[in-house]
């Protein structure tokens, strides 16, 4: 379900607003939905009737199972009360459950006594509950004895459901307005301050994959799958600075986002990231100065839209975990990849060592198995849409939180494997090339390993030989939820000017994906180290993305980059600190004054000698020696 840590949602709206799209669009990430159909079938001669009811059908996916309650008001109870933890309901709508109740065939009845039966039943409810209702009491009062008792009872009934349930929205014309809680927990001050919280090294454990239903309550309050326009100002962005402006507008439907290929996302400014580097010139630095660390400067200035970029006080780690099944985790430890991500949820392993020596949080990140790429598609379409849509959203809660940088790292049993035939489809890379050894707990080289793997990225490039190659269906086919979830995340960073430090396959063969979904992603993103990686080395040089450093570090998706982080950092604050050269700050050398009565110091005249040209001992040039002296850097020492 896309409305994180609320159980029940009441979604309320007029005729023909949207309602019923809008509640269905919350959720389009569970598995299996049961609908409870509460309208009675009606006139047989009502053809109108009919083709809304036909309507309404059709748009719900075949995963979903569709039950009718309109024979007995009472039964909607009773299936709430008995409803598992694991369950999605979505109940359309509380007008037909009105209209039933006031039937003569169903009297006597006591409306009232019915009504609060219902509401209790959703307290006491487990499952996940989305409730849809018309709001009629906008209108004019009925001038039927009959219309007055549907309205008296419809609002009664959505009076009682609203207090029974955590969450209520109303939609206008497809907008929703949330009326419970009053404003959406993404833009609370307290989520912020618990979100906030999470620095200095704490660990925060992200809920279950969007492939799972049953995923208990995690302590961070996720975002609703509806995306504001006008996100939050970040700390380090002052008011009124157009760079904080908010994002684009984006393509929504029944105010769900849509992700779709050729979408227009910021860009870093072009003009503050040359303005930086210039300005390195300038320091007092000796020599060269930063050398190829200056593309950090120029990096973080561009990204932060100031020449003076300051060093990212506030970072979190993404670690997404999930398996692919099949040759592709040939050589693999079964369970491996699990007892690391417990660990560290745990706040152990390399990686939560490292984020707390880095003063960074970590965020794990379930995300939905891969079937066997050789023999199917690794995910199911409507698991891709969710699986995007899911990292888009942590991306915006690193945002509204106020997190400068995003790490995104990953460990799964087969994600290397994954990344290659991801690079093999959208870039044209031989499976072979892209793979690296296999090397099991002992040190040895598995090669029996590595030829299945590059047998499984054959044969699954052969079964999707006829396939479409845009984006969604290479997620599909190849990618998996890990690189589907990533590629949301690099999208969702994207439109939040939020950079990402890329570490790792599986990151890089997100950044390779989301160039058919949104191009200016890319240049969002920064990569520390290739770790050693064949597909790391080959997907950045596609994407334009430099290593800044060659330690072909293996610690692990994200440890390679929060090893580098420290470095990073220190640059960026030695070029935010340095004063200007005192040779440029006054335009004149820099002469010590002498003290007062003291007679200034002589220097002797010098003449520069007659320059002679050489005559050359022989045919051809003088020497043909190295020059001893290295080329300067930005200024002469």
């Amino acid at each position: 379900m896309s409305v994180d840590g609320w159980n029940t949602v009441l979604v309320l709206g007029g005729i023909r607003s949207g309602k019923s799209e809008f509640a269905e669009s919350l959720v389009t990430d569970a598995p299996v939905v049961r609908y409870l159909a509460t309208a009675p079938e009606g006139d047989p001669e009502d053809t109108e009737w009919a083709t809304r009811l036909a309507a309404h059908r059709a748009r719900r996916p075949g995963s979903w199972t569709t039950e009718e309650t309109a024979a007995d008001p009472r039964r909607l109870a009773d299936v709430l009360e008995s409803a598992q933890p694991n369950e999605t309901l979505l109940v359309d709508d509380l007008g037909g459950w009105v209209t039933v109740l006031l039937d003569p065939d169903h009297q006597p009845a006591d409306d009232l006594a019915t009504i609060a039966e219902l509401a209790e039943a959703l307290r006491g409810c487990s499952a996940r509950v989305v409730l849809v209702s018309p709001e009629v009491g906008l209108s004019l009062v009925p001038t039927t004895p009959l219309g007055r008792a549907f309205t008296d009872a419809l609002g009664a009934a959505n009076r009682a459901v609203a207090d029974a349930c955590d969450a209520v929205v109303l939609v206008v014309a497809g907008q929703p307005v949330w009326l419970k809680p009053a404003v959406a927990p993404a833009s609370t001050s307290e989520t912020a301050t618990a979100t906030a919280s999470v620095g200095s090294g704490a660990v925060v454990s992200a809920p279950v994959g969007v492939s799972l239903a049953d995923s208990e309550p995690t302590p961070e309050v996720q975002l609703p799958d509806v995306l504001t326009h006008t996100p939050p100002v970040a700390p380090n962005q002052e008011p009124g600075n157009p760079w904080a402006a908010p994002t684009m507008a984006l393509p929504m439907v029944a105010t769900g986002l849509v992700i779709q290929p050729g979408m227009e996302l910021p860009m870093p400014d072009e003009h503050t990231g040359p303005q930086a580097v210039d300005r390195l010139a300038t320091l007092d630095v000796p020599g060269a100065g930063l050398g190829v660390l200056d593309r950090v400067v120029g990096f973080a200035a561009a990204t932060q839209g100031t020449p003076t970029p300051v060093a990212w006080s506030s970072v979190r780690v993404l670690l997404l975990h999930g398996d692919h099944a099949g040759g592709a985790s040939a050589g693999a430890v079964a369970g491996d990849s699990a007892r690391r991500a417990a660990q560290a949820r745990a706040g152990q392993g390399a990686l939560a060592r490292l984020a707390a020596e880095s003063g960074a949080s970590l965020q794990v990140v379930d995300t939905p198995a891969a079937a066997p790429i050789e023999d199917q598609p690794a995910l199911a379409p409507e698991q891709v849409e969710s699986a995007l849509r899911y990292g888009w959203r942590l991306a915006e809660q690193a945002a509204d939180a106020g997190v400068e940088l995003l790490v995104l790292g990953a460990c799964g049993a087969g994600t290397e494997a994954a990344a290659a035939a991801v690079l093999a489809a959208t870039a044209g890379a031989e499976p072979q090339a892209v793979l690296s050894r296999v090397i099991t707990d002992s040190g040895e080289i598995d090669d029996a390993a590595w030829m299945i793997r590059c047998a499984t990225v054959r044969d699954a490039l052969h079964r999707t030989r006829r396939s479409p190659r845009s984006a969604k269906d290479v997620l599909a086919e190849l990618g998996g939820g890990d690189v589907a979830v990533a590629t949301g995340v690099l999208l969702g960073a994207t439109a939040r000017r939020v950079p990402v430090l890329l570490d790792g396959p599986v990151g890089l063969a997100a950044g390779m994906v989301s160039r058919d979904l949104a191009g200016q992603a890319r240049h969002w993103c920064l990569l520390a180290d290739h770790g050693g990686h064949p597909a790391v080395r080959l997907a950045a040089d596609v994407l334009g993305i430099t290593p800044l450093l060659d330690l072909r570090l293996d610690l692990g998706e994200g440890a390679n980059a929060l090893v580098a982080l420290p470095l990073l950092r220190s640059v960026l604050a030695l070029a935010a600190a340095l004063p200007v050269h005192p040779s440029l700050a006054t335009g004149e050398p820099d002469h010590e004054q002498p003290e007062s009565g003291a007679p200034e110091p002589t220097e002797p005249e010098y003449t520069d000698p007659e320059f002679v040209e050489p005559e050359p001992d022989g045919p051809g040039p003088a020497t043909t020696g190295a020059d001893e002296q290295a080329a300067s850097g930005w200024r002469a020492g």
